[in-house]
């Protein structure tokens, strides 16, 4: 049986045109601050008329091929998460192919896998759990997250973004899964949802997505703390972790995430917090599960108690999410990629905990093991060929006027703008 497997190498790609979000405040109306703090996000990428989800994987695909000397004979399995439509039946996996057939290999197990943000985590999923069983044929497998976050005219356009990650699996990885810690929370919800498929719209009911987000947070917190006292022989809480990664919609709701867990450790062990936190959370411990999400109070309280914590714990995973915005099924991978990016040298030994959301509803929270390993498969090469710095600042920033924009620096070439603007712009 394969050991330590888990993620080999990564590489991630996002459209070079972005959007300040200060600049779309301006062009909504919106009041100053309300993207960038009430959300906490600063920029966001866009796939222009020349790009789409199947460019996006096609690229970051090559790319990661290329730049750790992969043969692509080399791949058994290649599984893709996303929610952007291309075709309503065939795959995005068969347009990835290819890349493989002009090397005569055609012999790769896996399709796409759907269910909102969450897809990417079930195909990693998969690919982790083939090279783990009898199945696996000694290949590697490869996991592309692929998608297009866009909304129509409203409070969620803001919260748009797009992003292509692909990781290669395989055994004696730098990035290994305690695969039985994991908890999970499934359940039947309207949250988000895309009914109309001649429309790349969702509909959206932000306020019950933000609240089942928070419960599924909740729920898969309890599930994995049962787990890993069952399998580790003692009690779980946020010191066993070095750092937490959750998906990203808006940065904000990784603040209230985060908050969440500190309240949660506090109600199952109060000895976890210091006498000014339980001061604070104390006139909450007896709310029920419906009255914590909806209260204002808790939401302020808890996170001022957690601030601390959440600087050294997540703030380093957040670089991408909120450079780019939310990439759906990517979004959760690009925060695990920002925390290499930045933490690369001192993350051999750590555990991180991700925390996997798809609206609908899909949860899992789950464990990785991070240690030193040999070239090209170490965390710093990783690092290296992600090049999230070279990756941003090579973007080009879009000027919006009233009711056009234009792109880079070239004063005649205009693009549709994918988060549509009031008015239609005529194509040049």
């Amino acid at each position: 049986m394969a050991k330590n497997v888990g993620i080999l190498a990564i590489d991630i790609y996002f459209p070079p045109a972005c959007v300040q979000q200060e600049a779309l405040e301006t062009h909504d109306g919106a009041s100053k601050g309300k993207y960038t703090i009430g959300l906490g996000q600063d920029c966001m990428s866009f796939c222009t008329e020349v790009e789409d989800v199947i460019s996006m994987s096609l690229t970051v695909v090559t790319s990661l091929l290329e730049k750790y000397e992969i043969d692509p004979k080399l791949v058994g399995r290649l599984e893709v998460g996303s929610e952007t439509v291309i075709d309503k039946s065939k795959s995005i996996k068969t347009f990835l192919m290819q890349i493989f057939e002009k090397y005569g290999n055609t012999d790769i197990e896996g399709v796409d896998s759907t269910n909102a943000c969450y897809g990417g985590t079930a195909a990693l999923f998969n690919c982790v759990n083939w090279v783990e069983s009898n199945s696996w044929d000694g290949r590697y497998g490869l996991v592309v997250c692929t998608d297009s976050a866009v909304y129509a005219e409203g409070p969620a356009r803001p919260t748009g973004g797009a992003a292509a990650i692909a990781m290669l699996i395989g055994p004696d990885a730098p990035i290994s899964f305690e695969s039985k810690l994991r908890g999970s929370h499934m359940s039947h919800v309207y949250d988000f949802y895309k009914p109309n498929l001649a429309s790349e719209y969702p509909v959206v009911d932000g306020k019950l997505s933000q609240t089942c987000y928070l419960m599924a947070v909740d729920s898969c917190y309890k599930n994995f703390c049962h787990k890993y006292e069952k399998f580790e022989g003692k009690q779980f809480s946020l010191s066993d972790a070095e750092y937490f990664v959750f998906h990203s919609p808006y940065n904000k709701l990784v603040q209230k995430s985060f908050a969440r867990l500190v309240f949660n450790d506090f109600l199952m062990n109060s000895s976890s917090v210091d006498e000014v936190a339980k001061e604070k959370l104390g006139p909450f411990a007896t709310l029920s599960g419906d009255e914590s999400y909806q209260s204002r109070d808790l939401e302020k309280a808890s996170q001022q108690v957690a601030k601390p914590l959440y600087d050294q714990k997540v703030q380093p995973t957040t670089l991408i999410p909120k450079q780019v915005g939310n990439m759906y099924t990517a979004s959760l991978y690009a925060a695990f990629a920002s925390l290499i990016h930045n933490k690369n040298s001192t993350l051999a030994g750590k555990r991180v905990i991700l925390f996997s959301y798809g609206s609908g509803l899909t949860a899992t929270m789950f464990s990785l093991q991070l240690r030193d390993s040999q070239h090209p498969f170490s965390l710093s090469n990783i690092a290296r060929v992600m090049d999230v710095d070279g990756k941003l600042k090579s973007r080009h920033e879009v000027m919006i006027y009233k009711n056009l924009i234009k792109y880079g620096n070239v004063p005649h070439v205009l693009f549709w703008f994918n988060i549509k603007l009031n008015v239609a712009m005529p194509k040049t």
